[in-house]
């Protein structure tokens, strides 16, 4: 991972090693975990954009990671949860 927490446009690197271009809209916490919510940057404001949600984690060596939320319940209970804080600004 190659980024830095709250910035506005961060470079993320994928499990292949490929970095893509996003937009940091928010990070929340969540039952006790850090969640930060993305679109992928320079994207036409016509065009519909997907919600990316990674979990904040530290790996063996003790750096901070994003990972994927595999658990759909997790993931939509999080969701939710971004929505409700949208909602409140």
């Amino acid at each position: 991972m190659s980024e830095e927490f709250g910035a506005n446009i961060v470079s993320l690197t994928d499990e292949e090693g490929v970095d893509h271009e996003f937009e940091h809209l928010d990070t929340i916490e969540h039952n006790g975990k850090l969640y930060l919510a993305f679109v992928e940057a320079g994207v036409d404001e016509d065009t519909e954009v997907e919600l990316i949600i990674l979990r904040a984690e530290t790996d063996e060596n003790g750096e901070e990671i994003l990972s994927s939320i595999d658990d759909e319940e997790e993931l939509q209970a999080v969701y939710e949860a971004f929505l409700e804080n949208e909602d409140e600004e």
